[in-house]
This record gives structure tokens, C-alpha cells and sequence, in this order.
């Protein structure tokens, strides 16, 4: 069965290369950006944004995985993965975070350690960062 991924999650839905979508999407599974997307997405699954994938959206899922461009806060009550083709423009909040070399980040990150379970409560596993590799000091990192 090719609609489900390793771990048994429904591919719902599919942004496929060369499609243009604007909208609002709610689902329940595994949504894959491969094409341009405008909007917003609420999934307790998972959002993968493929290598070619662009999205202008505000993205709140169990996991996001990002190997294209997201310009746009992503939320994430598990982990947020940004592999080295990905570029985030936007701040994340999330259980945990795995940047890979070679990324583009620009935007806050606030990593929640796996022990917290309000998202906005302040507690003693969570960590903050301010990122903006494009800065002017010549440091080129946080």
C-alpha cells in the first residue's frame, strides 16, 4: 500500500511538484508540499515539505519536516526537522529541533524538553534562541 508511510500514517494529502494551492488545510495524517503553497495547515500529524516544495504558511502538526522553503512560524507538539536543502524564514516553537548543515534559519526558536506538556508554560526543560545567519557582524551564526 503505497498511501501509508513506515509508520502506518495516511499520506492524506499531496501538494504535488508544479501545482499552485492557496487555502487553509485541516487534516488528520501525513500532508507533502512539493509545489507552492499559501495559507495555513493544522495537522497532529505530519507536514513534509519536499526539496522543491514553497510554502507562505503558518504550520501547526505533531511533526514538521522541512527540506524546501518555509517562510512562516512553524508549531510543532514533537519534533521539527530541518534537513540541509531546507530554509526556514519564520520562528518555531517545538518539543525538539534538528537543524542539518547547510540550512538557511531566520527566526526565533523556542525547543521544548520532552518533560513539558503545556506548550506555553515556561518550564525548566525549555530552551530559547534568536537566529539570524544573515547578520551583519560578520560572525555568521547565532
Amino acid at each position: 500500500m503505497s498511501d501509508y508511510i513506515k509508520n502506518h500514517s495516511l499520506i492524506n494529502s499531496i501538494i504535488g511538484e508544479g501545482t499552485r494551492f492557496s487555502g487553509e488545510l485541516v487534516l488528520n495524517g501525513l500532508l507533502r508540499i512539493d509545489g507552492d503553497f499559501i495559507g495555513s495547515v493544522n495537522t497532529e500529524g505530519k507536514v513534509l515539505v519536499g526539496k522543491t516544495g514553497r510554502a507562505e504558511c503558518s504550520i501547526v502538526a505533531g511533526t514538521a519536516v522541512v527540506g524546501g522553503v518555509v517562510h512562516g512560524n512553524i508549531r510543532a507538539s514533537g519534533k521539527v526537522v530541518i534537513l540541509a536543502t531546507g530554509m526556514v524564514l519564520g520562528n518555531i516553537q517545538a518539543g525538539s529541533l534538528v537543524v542539518e548543515e547547510g540550512v538557511l534559519l531566520h527566526g526565533n526558536c523556542r525547543i521544548k524538553g520532552s518533560g513539558s506538556q503545556n506548550p506555553d508554560a515556561q518550564g525548566a526543560n525549555e530552551s530559547k534562541w534568536a537566529i539570524d545567519w544573515q547578520s551583519d557582524n560578520g560572525s555568521g551564526g547565532i
